[in-house]
């Protein structure tokens, strides 16, 4: 069976492919889609956005889709940047400068007080219905520099302590077991295997 990856973001799509290998289904990307148009992340949760892109992309396809939606959230700043990580800072910016805005924004703020959480949620469609979604999280601290070259996203500034590393230094295979997103697809595969007939 094809899976639909609801992601243009290649890095995100090896991620989520590597997760779901023992499933043995065929992955697509929504790269391979370029005639589709973007799914607007106008909600105000990573569920709603993670719903509304598994929808939007498995009505434009026909194919079971799989979309996820995830977030930092830094307690120094009430929660935020949140369900707007992405955009972040403001329209144009890639991974690092956004990276580069949260350290600013964190500047002041002291070391006892730079906890953070990353949050991921996964919706699975088939057929104009969303059929289960699944969340994960991870706690951590954010650095105030970069460690690492891996990963993408704020991986590089937020430090597991569990491991003493960053998201951006851990092999991809490690990262997958404590990641907030690894946390969710393992969720996602779980209930795949446990009914077959899910997205049927």
């Amino acid at each position: 069976m094809d899976l639909l990856i609801a992601t243009r973001n290649r890095g995100k799509f090896a991620e989520i492919a590597e997760a779901l290998v023992p499933l043995r289904m065929t992955l697509r990307g929504a790269f391979e889609f370029p005639e589709v148009p973007d799914c607007p992340e106008e909600g105000t949760s990573y569920e709603e956005n993670a719903v509304r892109k598994a929808l939007h992309y498995g009505e434009a396809t026909g194919l079971p889709t799989l979309a996820d939606d995830s977030g930092i959230e830094v307690a120094a700043l009430g929660g935020g940047p949140g369900v707007l990580s992405a955009r972040y800072g403001g329209a144009g910016l890639g991974d690092e400068d956004r990276t580069r805005k949260l350290l600013e924004a964190m500047g002041d703020v002291p070391d006892g007080g730079r906890q953070a959480k990353y949050v991921a949620v996964v919706a699975l469609s088939s057929r104009g219905r969303i059929v289960g979604t699944y969340r994960g999280e991870a706690a951590g601290i954010l650095l105030r520099e970069f460690r690492g070259t891996g990963g993408f996203g704020y991986d590089p500034i937020f430090y597991y302590p569990d491991l003493h590393l960053t998201f951006a230094q851990m092999l991809p295979a490690v990262k997958r077991q404590v990641s907030h997103r690894g946390r969710a697809l393992a969720l996602a595969a779980s209930a795949l295997r446990g009914d077959p007939e899910l997205l049927s």
